[in-house]
């Protein structure tokens, strides 16, 4: 079996099927090492460029569905264009690094790859792409419902003064809605931190109630 059948067979696994041959050849294109990585609450992907001789690396979270993977990688492989052709004198989500993403993708946009709910949400998505696809709401909540994980409970999901654990075992407790996310505090440090409504959390059975007063205390805004 060739490197390229043995990347092929591999990114079966994680991708739809039709954009297969496409990755694998840009794999070898770009000459990149793709890495699987464990599920990181932080982040999808991301990149880094070569150094020391290596190869440029991409890293995806293992557990994406196979359309939030495709974009995740999709974003991740414009900043390695972006790079070849701009090094580090751009922005990394700037002008330049938009337009290599809007580039690469229409490769799959418009092709019968995403489904249809998911190809509206993106093709707007794509118009002004941000630094992340989890700060825009509405893709990330289409991408969702093609999650394949079972019991998954989103942090919209559960009551105000509901203590929640996210991330490396850390403690929350779920304050109000403010615009697009919710203010939420810390149990450890009590400082505060805006997520996402789409956060996926391990709920823990207690409500708190305190006093607004004490309640934002600290400010801190997380993606």
């Amino acid at each position: 079996m060739t490197q390229l059948h043995r990347n092929q067979s591999i990114l079966n696994k994680y991708l739809p099927e039709q954009v297969v041959p496409t990755i694998a050849d840009w794999i070898y294109k770009y000459d990149f090492k793709l890495k699987i990585k464990k599920s990181r609450a932080s982040k999808y992907g991301d990149y880094r460029p070569p150094s020391k001789g290596k190869n440029h690396i991409i890293t995806i979270n293992h557990d994406l569905n196979k359309y939030a993977f495709l974009i995740t990688l999709v974003h991740e492989i414009a900043h390695l264009t972006c790079f070849n052709k701009h090094k580090n004198s751009v922005s990394p989500h700037g002008a330049e690094w938009k337009l290599e993403f809007k580039i690469l993708m229409n490769y799959f946009l418009y092709e019968k790859i995403f489904p249809d709910d998911v190809k509206i949400v993106l093709i707007n998505y794509m118009k002004n792409p941000a630094a992340s696809s989890c700060s825009d709401v509405s893709l990330l909540r289409t991408l969702k419902k093609y999650d394949e994980r079972d019991k998954t409970i989103l942090l919209e999901q559960i009551v105000e003064g509901a203590v929640f654990m996210y991330g490396n075992e850390r403690t929350f407790l779920k304050g109000e809605q403010i615009r697009k996310r919710f203010r939420c505090k810390e149990i450890k440090t009590k400082r505060i931190y805006l997520f996402n409504p789409l956060t996926e959390v391990l709920p823990i059975n207690t409500v708190v109630e305190e006093k607004k007063s004490d309640f934002f205390n600290i400010f801190k805004i997380t993606k």
